[in-house]
């Protein structure tokens, strides 16, 4: 038998309501439970985020994506309360997830830097392997049985009870912003945690409008084997997110194509839809509720610091060759750092920052390209190794001679 899908003359809404209060949903017990729509025949989807364990999604614009990205929030509101579930939301756009500021299940304002937004990527990393030394303390393999654990404990007289691990769920609603700025450090952060996170309790949603090959590079792809799109405009990028087509003859507002874990079968879902007038109920409902403890650590820089090679101190292993190539070729500036030493966006401004207090380079101006302010260079002694002590300028003789 041969069956061919055609689109009803009036389209059918989809309320988030009907799916959050279907059997579908309900049966799922995970904390991490997301509602996606309708399939062909009506019956109501639901999928559990940790078992996948992350989440791709790729849409041109006004295609619905926004509207699902809102629902699945929701979904995770709905099941699990601020303690058993924490979000982490990076919104370069600052128009889409910014209402969500100030709910009690958020452990740092919404993030709207991409600076910011790397590391907190890297504080994510950071936190993964703080929980690994904490579930091979209890011999647990992942932080169900962790938190399994702490239940049956009882603590000593007098003690109090350790604290369960939260899920820590990171969304992130454009990701093609966030190449732009720091493609090699996010890609770093982005494939430890997908390759690690999941027994953590780490785990990512990251939604984009251009599926293209240097947004959705091999190794992400990879390591996201749970795929969603809505309508894109090409084959070529049907065929970046979901390897297939069929994406680009999808209906769109809300017209999607799942690709579930552990199968490449696509499965066609109509999403569910949550309108602006629900999600402010929601939220300011929450807000009502209990106020959030954001954790200011999260955005700052030194976050990423130790992951990059560099001293807590600022001194960087790397801002030798930096200021060789500097005076060598006359020319200073971020991107030629980042293309010779292959180093991210966030750390080689960082080299250049320094060059510039040291007075190696000029100040920036404009489209005006930085002078170059001394005229040779003479490397320590490379058997030296690196500097000691909080300071390599303090110390005389360490810092590389420049005249």
């Amino acid at each position: 038998a041969i069956g061919i899908e055609v689109p009803n003359s009036v389209r059918e809404i989809v309320k988030f309501k009907e799916v959050v209060a279907s059997a579908a949903f309900d049966k799922c017990k995970s904390k991490l439970t997301i509602c996606l729509g309708k399939d062909i025949v009506g019956n109501p989807v639901a999928a559990e985020l940790d078992k996948m364990p992350h989440l791709l999604i790729a849409g041109a614009t006004g295609t619905g994506k926004s509207v699902a990205l809102n629902a699945m929030i929701c979904s995770l509101l709905y099941k699990a309360k601020p303690d058993e579930v924490k979000l982490i939301m990076v919104d370069p756009k600052r128009i889409e997830l910014s209402s969500y500021d100030g709910i009690p299940h958020l452990i740092t304002p919404v993030v709207t830097d991409a600076k910011k937004a790397t590391n907190a990527l890297y504080w994510a990393v950071r936190e993964m392997e703080r929980r690994y030394e904490r579930l091979s303390e209890r011999r647990a393999r992942n932080i169900k049985q962790y938190n399994q654990k702490l239940d049956a404990e009882k603590p000593a007289a007098g003690e109090a009870a350790p604290a369960k691990l939260p899920y820590i769920v990171i969304i992130i609603d454009e990701l093609a912003d966030l190449m732009m700025v720091a493609s090699r450090d996010v890609e770093v952060a982005l494939t430890r945690l997908a390759q690690m996170a999941r027994a953590a309790g780490i785990h990512l949603i990251l939604a984009t409008q251009r599926p293209s090959v240097d947004v959705l590079t091999g190794i992400i792809k990879a390591n996201f084997p749970t795929r969603l799109t809505f309508q894109v405009s090409s084959k070529t990028d049907s065929r970046t997110i979901i390897d297939a087509n069929g994406a680009e003859s999808l209906l769109g507002s809300g017209d999607m194509l799942f690709m579930p874990p552990g199968t490449a079968k696509l499965q066609r879902i109509h999403g569910a839809y949550l309108s602006e007038a629900e999600l402010t109920h929601v939220i300011e409902f929450l807000k009502r509720q209990e106020k959030p403890e954001y954790d200011q650590q999260i955005t700052e820089a030194q976050a990423i610091e130790s992951a990059n090679g560099e001293d807590p101190d600022g001194y960087d292993e790397r801002y030798d060759d930096a200021l060789e190539l500097v005076v060598r070729t006359r020319q200073a500036s971020i991107s030629m750092v980042q293309r010779h030493l292959r180093v991210g966006y966030n750390r080689a401004a960082r080299i250049i920052e320094k060059m510039e207090r040291e007075g190696v380079v000029g100040p920036s101006d404009g489209v005006k390209p930085r002078e170059v302010l001394v005229s040779s260079f003479e490397r320590q002694d490379p058997n030296a190794g690196r500097p000691k002590g909080p300071k390599p300028e303090r110390e005389g003789g360490e810092v590389p001679k420049v005249r």
